[in-house]
């Protein structure tokens, strides 16, 4: 097996984890890069966990505008205004915030969801499948809840940056900690459209 720099450098690039964990991750993968990627995805994943119950109260409040007819504003927490001034940070935010205006979502995570939400939700995927047994009908009730997740929730919303169209918000978080060392999350954010109704 021989790992090149190229190969290094070309899973660096594309993951912006330090040449020393991307030599590991490429050794471990026996020099295949798509081993490499997901060996440290996972540990990225770990590494998340493990910071997850840190205390995150630094950090910054991004804004975007688009084109004067949608605005965003979002509270992205880390753990040190150290880390919060680094450009990779304040990257993180901005697209964060211009994801928010894409692709609208209504709540930060799925924990967030109401309760009497989810059941409105889950009896109009119920009176759709009208003849089924009990166990389809639960298995196609928790595959549209899950379409429903993706849909609305930011975490779980595919990143419009994404040229793959397979990564989470919650992986760029993710790979984000792994790379900046502390627990990032997202506090909460509001977006306004033009014209539209205030409840």
């Amino acid at each position: 097996m021989n790992i090149t720099a190229g190969d290094i450098k070309e899973l660096r690039e594309q993951t912006g984890v330090g040449m020393m964990d991307c030599k590991k991750a490429l050794t471990e993968a026996a020099g295949n890069l798509e081993k490499a990627l997901d060996i440290l995805r996972q540990k990225g994943l770990a590494m998340a966990a493990k910071k997850a119950s840190r205390e995150a109260s630094e950090g910054l409040i991004g804004s975007y505008i688009h084109m004067g007819k949608i605005g965003v504003l979002v509270e992205v927490n880390c753990e040190t205004d150290f880390v919060a001034k680094t450009d990779d940070y304040k990257d993180l935010v901005k697209d964060i915030s211009m994801h928010i205006a894409a692709s609208n979502p209504s709540y930060v995570k799925r924990e967030d969801v109401p309760a009497d939400v989810i059941e409105k939700e889950k009896a109009i995927y119920a009176s759709q499948t009208e003849n089924k047994p009990p166990q389809v009908v639960e298995k196609i009730i928790e595959g549209k809840l899950e379409k429903f997740y993706a849909d609305t929730c930011l975490m779980d919303q595919i990143f419009v940056k994404d040229p793959d169209g397979r990564k989470t918000i919650k992986d760029v978080i993710v790979e984000k900690v792994a790379k900046l060392g502390e627990n990032i999350l997202i506090k909460r954010f509001v977006r306004y459209q033009l014209g539209e109704k205030v409840s």
